[in-house]
């Protein structure tokens, strides 16, 4: 699988932590940045990486930040992504079985390295449960999205 990886600053460390294990499972990845820890501003490297994730350059996204939450902010802004902060790996494995979410979002000064990486596993090995009441569930969040998000092919490309 080809996964978009972003971050900022503070998730660069544990970002390059994932690309390594992700790289060893037999993933493929991009990496959107940041480039190391000097202070970067989030937006300029979540949302490309949103972007093609959307665009189907990618099949899924990873995203570190401090917390976690500020990725999810600008990932859930682009139409067709599901965004989910996880603190835990049960959450992760409901994440992706119960939502089918497409981004997962970490917070580097939140947990550690090891509880990140399996994290990452339950969420990457995990499946969406294709039962009637959660593709029922999901439908709904897509509907609101599109109601209140416009589809990328409606844009022009921004250029980033």
């Amino acid at each position: 699988m080809h996964i978009a990886l972003a971050s900022d600053h503070a998730g660069y460390p544990l970002k390059r932590e994932i690309a390594a294990w992700l790289e060893d499972q037999g993933h493929t990845t991009s990496d959107f940045g940041a480039p190391g820890t000097q202070a970067a501003d989030l937006s300029d490297h979540v949302y490309p990486a949103a972007l093609a994730v959307a665009r189907g350059q990618a099949e899924r996204g990873i995203f570190v930040d401090g917390v976690g939450y500020g990725s999810a902010l600008i990932a859930n802004r682009v139409h067709g992504l599901t965004a989910v902060v996880c603190q835990d790996p049960f959450c992760a494995g409901l994440a992706r079985e119960h939502t089918d979410s497409n981004v997962l979002c970490l917070g580097g000064k939140i947990i550690g390295s090891a509880i990140a990486l399996e994290i990452v596993r339950v969420w990457m090995t995990t499946d969406f449960l294709d039962e009637p009441k959660y593709r029922r569930r999901v439908a709904k969040v897509e509907q609101i999205s599109d109601r209140h998000l416009v589809r990328l092919e409606d844009l022009p490309d921004p250029g980033l």
